[in-house]
């Protein structure tokens, strides 16, 4: 439980990468004299606040009757009404925007630049999914996400993903968590936002290219169930972390297991731990020692992990408006590239100086530079505590829920014999195998 207590506090470290001196301003968007009009942007407007609100309120009854059907009635049909209701709302109506997801990046780019101000109700919007995720697990998940909704719609034919893989995949979430995080802070963009998959199809039109990965991760959906939500999604990082602290949590039966191993069949996203046998002393001996290791090892990865950090600072500084811009500049000085773009023609219209670009873009390249170095020791620390925990031999005694990585869905309630039982008010006791 510790761990993951550090790598809470780690990650919102990292989320106030100001620590290393706050991001210069940008350089403020030239008139232009032409009548040239700046594109129409595909994001829907703002809600006025009282409605942001009442967004802030749907989203809260809908996480507490998931809480309620997950926890109480156990009822995997409840939970299908209400994620149709949730996608049509949060999705269709509401155009995936303001969303619990998204609003990761707002909290990071508050947090780093005192002179950008969030909403209360986007603040919201990001708190309550966490908290809930604390006290009922991810509820979140399970119904309430559009992300998430639309591709549980589509699971028809899951196949479990080789163990080996998803352990690899795993860390890619959490690679874009402190990506995106870094790049919000430091002013280069929403990458969360920008490269969303679904939101195409939530605002009924975007690019070809974001259309048609939508498309291809909804196709994958129906054979690697939510692929985008266990191998993407950054916001799940965080609600995997506090779901494992959860005071409550779904439970795969309400009373003792008889080890059927039908719910290990029917949950498609491989959260089910079936039992296993006590370590005799020799395995526990050998356990002990590679855990030492591995304790051992723990600053090192975390160094090996800044050292990657500053490899990917040049990348992660490319991202930037000003550090691009300056860079086209370079290269158009030097004949390497023909031709100007639009922001280069829009620089030179300015009467800006190429000097005051290249401070500025040194300066950014600075703190990219230190934000990496953050963000690189976060990837070593999690990788570590990872590898600290695989080290370790847990024995169960029956069928267990990952907590970190079940999505609440309740899919194992209702294939569960003891439940049915349960719900039928018969003995549980009397059940065998």
């Amino acid at each position: 439980m510790k761990r993951y207590l550090v790598i809470l506090l780690v990650i919102a470290g990292l989320a106030a990468v100001g620590l290393a001196g706050d991001p210069p301003a940008r350089f403020p968007r030239p008139d232009f004299e032409s009548g040239y009009a700046p594109p129409a942007t595909q994001c829907p407007a703002p809600r006025p606040g009282i409605l942001l609100w009442v967004d802030v309120g749907v989203l809260a009854g809908s996480m507490g009757l998931a809480s309620w059907l997950v926890l109480k009635r156990r009822s995997r049909g409840g939970l299908i009404g209400l994620l149709l209701f949730c996608l049509a709302y949060f999705g269709f109506y509401r155009k995936g925007c303001v969303c619990p997801v998204g609003s990761l990046q707002n909290m990071a780019l508050a947090l780093s630049d005192l002179g950008y101000a969030v909403p209360w109700a986007v603040v919201a919007l990001f708190v309550l999914p966490l908290v809930f995720a604390l006290f009922c697990g991810r509820v979140f998940c399970a119904a309430v996400c559009p992300l998430g909704a639309i591709q549980d719609v589509v699971i028809r034919r899951p196949v479990l993903v080789p163990a080996w893989l998803a352990g690899l995949l795993s860390f890619l979430p959490v690679y874009l968590l402190g990506s995106s995080v870094l790049l919000a802070a430091g002013g280069a963009g929403f990458m969360i936002c920008a490269h969303d998959p679904f939101v195409g199809f939530f605002r009924l039109g975007a690019s070809v290219p974001m259309l048609v990965a939508g498309g291809l991760m909804l196709a994958a959906g129906v054979w690697v169930a939510r692929p985008y939500c266990r191998f993407f999604c950054a916001y799940g990082v965080i609600l995997g972390w506090l779901s494992r602290l959860s005071a409550r949590h779904a439970r795969i039966t309400p009373d003792s297991c008889v080890a059927c191993r039908l719910c290990e069949r029917a949950c498609p996203f491989d959260c089910i731990r079936a039992p296993t046998p006590v370590a005799d002393p020799e395995e526990r001996g050998v356990t002990r020692r590679r855990f030492r290791w591995m304790i051992a090892a723990l600053p090192m990865i975390v160094a090996a992990g800044v050292w990657f950090g500053l490899v990917l600072a040049p990348l992660l500084a490319g991202q930037h408006p000003v550090v691009r811009l300056a860079n086209r500049l370079a290269r158009e000085e030097r004949g390497m590239v023909s031709g100007l773009t639009l922001e280069s023609e829009a620089f030179r219209m300015s009467g800006q100086s190429l000097a005051e670009v290249k401070v500025h873009a040194d300066a950014m390249r600075e703190w990219f530079r230190r934000g990496a170095m953050i963000f690189g020791g976060f990837l070593g620390l999690v990788f570590a505590l990872r590898m600290i925990g695989l080290s370790r031999v847990r024995s169960r005694t029956e069928y267990t829920i990952d907590t970190a990585a079940c999505f609440s869905c309740g899919r194992c309630f209702s294939c569960c014999p003891v439940d049915k039982a349960w719900r039928e008010g018969r003995n549980t006791s009397e059940l065998k195998v």
